[in-house]
């Protein structure tokens, strides 16, 4: 895949969470982005790195803000799509109250610096 077909595609995967959660609640997000297939191909060895390229191009370009919740689901999608294992982690902490989510990948976080195991207790794992 190209990468102007893979911004395109995490585009149009931001658009699609917009629309599905206008008609949904989060847990009708959570099972969604459970329900992610994991394609069977192994993903090249930078696959990682051109979807997180991909995905800042094209939250650049959206017309809103994108929140950390909607980036993770999106981010999700288009690794399972190349066959990364990823799974979105959502957490909160105490004081102050803030809630969170970010991916990881073999327990790796991966593209969010403000997460972590250690600042926020783990939610949901999905």
């Amino acid at each position: 895949m190209t990468r102007i077909t893979l911004v395109l595609r995490a585009y149009s995967d931001l658009i699609a969470h917009d629309i599905f959660m206008s008609r949904h609640d989060f847990s009708g997000l959570l099972r969604r982005v459970k329900g992610f297939p994991l394609r069977r191909t192994t993903a090249g060895s930078n696959a990682i790195e051109a979807v997180t390229v991909a995905l800042d191009l094209a939250c650049c370009f959206y017309p809103k803000q994108v929140l950390c919740l909607q980036r993770s689901a999106v981010f999700v999608r288009l690794l399972r799509s190349y066959g990364i294992k990823a799974h979105m982690l959502i957490g909160a902490q105490k004081m102050p109250f803030k809630a969170h989510a970010w991916v990881e990948v073999d327990r790796q976080i991966i593209n969010d610096r403000l997460a972590s195991r250690e600042n926020f207790l783990v939610l949901e794992e999905c």
